[in-house]
């Protein structure tokens, strides 16, 4: 029997795909239908094997496997992007776009041809549209890739798999399949990249910001990745291989990170951050603002857990206190997407990297400071942080951050999209920051009428969608360079319809909400 909740979630997910497709209408959306309806049939396949353990690796337990909502976020972005990009005439970027389409729907492809492999007895059905999707899209990419992009497609494609091998052995219950479609795929389409442009390094071409980005999410992956093969072998909870992690993570940077960086860039890496970040008056402003508002978030952590006493050791942060974070983010981002988002751009980055770094030295507990992260954050927890790492929070800040480091600037001459577009980059703001929290807070203090499946209720909804369009209206306001056009009928429609999502989807809703937002208002 198909479970309500996930029957209605895909019924979400085609209408975006549905909604994309009646906009650009080529052979590209037509492959994003094909390839929707063979996920939707592989994902029942996928919840089987997660449900009988069948499943090869550990996937994080009391939610579906996701593989439809998952697999049509690369494909949907390259479609909307190359649309973009062509009617500016900018044909790097539409070729792009179309590199990014094939790529997302071989590895969705990919995951779906595993679930059927490992599925016993071998399900014909679903093996027989598998392969007539798989069919349709490999046809297309005949006639639509070059020789280099078919290469550097299946590249993105081998990463893929040796990543997924390595990192879901290494941290068990962290993903569910989708969502490791999601992290991995991008990761290795940013490797990928990072390794295309350092062989072809062209003086003045190319933005140094974007190269931080690739340098700095490919060497906190690396990183991580060295530790754990070098902690197999030896306690990490020492003081002597607390040092040696210093040492060599201050040697990787310096002697690893940093020349790759130069080559990319053409210049000191450390000077140009410097000369960036305090190159006018509004950046000091903002960079001292943003510091208060970091206290302000370590200040919430540390007085929740004075809260804590030791008769409540088991006591967890309720759902409206987890959302003063969303508060503080949405209060760091707005001015940074009103004022200067180069700047909410590399700080974003930066953030990532100091993230995914006290991850490391929480989770391998280096001295002195990891056995008190683990303290500190454990308070925090919820279903979601089943596995080894906590993710949560990374996970709010790429929500948030993705749709300011996916927005075609290349192709938006005036700094801004026409219509909707405009709004691209305020996706993470109004989906997460506003869209989630509101559904939160209201759902679990007045909600009362719970849709059909779920936990999620109506009211939260709802609220979550009005907030949504008076933040649009004040960013209407505030912001002058966001022009709508008229496009407000559409605005609503893809506000409901990811607000719909939330509700019914068991997957991280930090970081597929905002993507989904971000593809309809590129359409």
């Amino acid at each position: 029997m198909l479970d309500k909740a996930v029957l209605v979630e895909s019924l979400l997910v085609f209408g975006a795909v549905l909604s994309v497709h009646a906009v650009v209408w080529d052979r590209f959306s037509w492959c994003a239908v094909a390839l929707a309806l063979q996920a939707f049939y592989a994902q029942f396949k996928w919840d089987r094997l997660l449900q009988q353990g069948g499943a090869v690796f550990q996937f994080r337990g009391a939610a579906n496997s996701g593989l439809l909502p998952a697999s049509m976020v690369i494909p949907l972005l390259g479609v909307v992007m190359k649309e973009r990009c062509r009617a500016a005439g900018i044909v790097y970027f539409e070729r792009f776009g179309v590199v990014v389409a094939s790529t997302g729907m071989l590895l969705a492809l990919f995951l779906s041809v595993l679930a059927v492999g490992i599925t016993k007895p071998v399900p014909t059905n679903t093996c027989i549209l598998t392969g007539v999707a798989g069919s349709i899209i490999i046809y297309t990419m005949k006639h639509s890739l070059t020789v280099s992009e078919v290469i550097e497609v299946l590249e993105v494609l081998l990463i893929f798999v040796y990543l997924s091998m390595i990192l879901l052995y290494l941290l068990p219950r962290c993903f569910t399949p989708g969502e490791a479609l999601l992290v991995l795929g991008g990761v290795s389409f940013v490797l990928n990249q990072l390794i295309k442009r350092s062989l072809n390094v062209v003086e003045g071409r190319g933005d140094p910001i974007d190269f931080f980005l690739l340098v700095a999410v490919v060497g906190v992956v690396l990183l991580g990745l060295f530790f754990t093969v070098l902690f197999t072998f030896m306690d990490s909870g020492t003081w002597i291989s607390s040092m040696f992690f210093h040492m060599m993570t201050a040697v990787l940077g310096l002697g690893v990170i940093m020349p790759w960086l130069y080559r990319l860039i053409q210049r000191n890496p450390l000077f140009w951050l410097l000369q960036f970040l305090f190159q006018t008056q509004t950046r000091l402003y903002l960079l001292v603002y943003w510091t208060f508002l970091a206290a302000s978030a370590c200040g919430v952590v540390f007085y929740q857990n004075a809260k804590r006493s030791s008769e409540s050791k088991k006591h967890q942060a309720s759902t409206i206190t987890r959302k003063y974070f969303h508060f503080i983010v949405v209060a760091t981002y707005v001015p940074g997407l009103i004022y200067d988002r180069q700047l909410l751009y590399v700080a974003a980055v930066l953030c990532l990297a100091v993230f995914i770094f006290l991850e490391y030295v929480r989770y391998f507990r280096i001295k002195p400071f990891g056995q008190t992260l683990r303290h500190l954050l454990s308070l925090f927890l919820d279903e979601r942080d089943s596995g080894p790492l906590i993710l949560t929070h990374i996970y709010l800040l790429l929500g948030m951050s993705l749709p300011v480091w996916l927005f075609p600037r290349s192709c938006a001459p005036k700094g801004t999209l026409p219509g909707a577009g405009a709004l691209v980059p305020y996706s993470g703001v109004l989906a997460v920051g506003v869209g989630d929290t509101i559904a939160s807070v209201f759902g679990s203090t007045m909600g009362e009428i719970k849709w059909p499946g779920t936990k999620k209720t109506f009211e939260g909804t709802m609220t979550a969608i009005f907030a949504q369009i008076i933040a649009v209206a004040l960013i209407l306001i505030f912001d002058s360079s966001v022009n709508l056009n008229s496009s407000y009928a559409w605005i609503l429609a893809s506000v409901s319809l990811v607000s719909l999502l939330e509700a019914y989807t068991t997957q991280i809703d930090n970081l597929l909400l905002p993507l989904y937002l971000q593809i309809l208002l590129m359409a």
